[in-house]
């Protein structure tokens, strides 16, 4: 069977709210496509996800489970995007699965042929943000340093995206990051391969703390994002 849109979610540790959010994420797929699949790429979960991940996948045949040995969150991505089988990926976090991004993105890619991706943006006018001030404030200072670091001129790189496969496989395979910044280099790579991309103002409120604070997550970030500087300037000479 032919598959119209993959969506990939990548989870760490969610036994709290897995269940309850792909159950609510496959009721409003099945509302309006005709066909897709849901690709769970568990990464270096220590918990009872995967569990519950493998009872829900003998359930519903939408479901798919994938492992990754590490907690990685691009890494988990990136694969995800590769198993994907759908003519549009959605790219999901399991606290968000927001309907309204998927039904918007979906009707925009399948409106233009030369889009390439939606991004859900969290500081476009018009976005509202309801995430507490810190998470907030971290995400306008790394998309500024972005910005500045990379000559990417977005407003968001890191979240809700929706792509057309076939012309964002070439820019998945050239991403070197892993960890946090996969997403960003997405994202950027693909504005400096001049891939079509848009960005779509989104509704966002945490319905739990992250996984893995703010304070652990900086000084990782800002070392990978003076790779991505260095490696897409070296990529943009060549």
């Amino acid at each position: 069977m032919n598959i119209q849109v993959s969506v990939v979610i990548p989870v760490y540790n969610e036994e709290e709210i897995l269940e309850e959010a792909l159950l609510e994420l496959l009721g409003n797929l099945r509302a309006h496509l005709d066909s897709f699949e849901i690709i769970i790429s568990a990464n270096g979960c220590v918990d009872q996800t995967e569990a519950i991940a493998e009872r829900l996948v003998l359930e519903h045949p939408e479901l798919l489970l994938h492992r990754c040995p590490q907690p990685d969150y691009g890494e988990a991505l990136k694969q995800g995007i590769e198993l994907a089988r759908g003519e549009f990926v959605l790219c999901e976090e399991i606290d968000l699965c927001d309907d309204r991004f998927h039904r918007t993105a979906l009707a925009m890619l399948g409106a233009d042929e030369e889009l390439a991706m939606v991004v859900g943006s969290k500081t476009l006018p018009g976005a509202r943000d309801r995430r507490p001030y810190m998470r907030r404030l971290a995400t306008r200072v790394l998309n500024r340093m972005l910005r500045t670091a990379t000559g990417w001129r977005g407003t968001d790189t890191h979240g809700l995206k929706a792509l057309r496969r076939e012309l964002m496989l070439g820019v998945v395979s050239r991403c070197e990051l892993r960890r946090d910044l996969f997403a960003s280099e997405m994202v950027i790579r693909a504005f400096h391969m001049s891939r079509r991309v848009v960005e779509y103002p989104i509704e966002l409120s945490e319905k739990r703390p992250p996984s893995i604070g703010l304070a652990r997550r900086v000084p990782k970030v800002l070392v990978d994002m003076g790779r991505l500087a260095v490696t897409v300037r070296r990529n943009n000479e060549e």
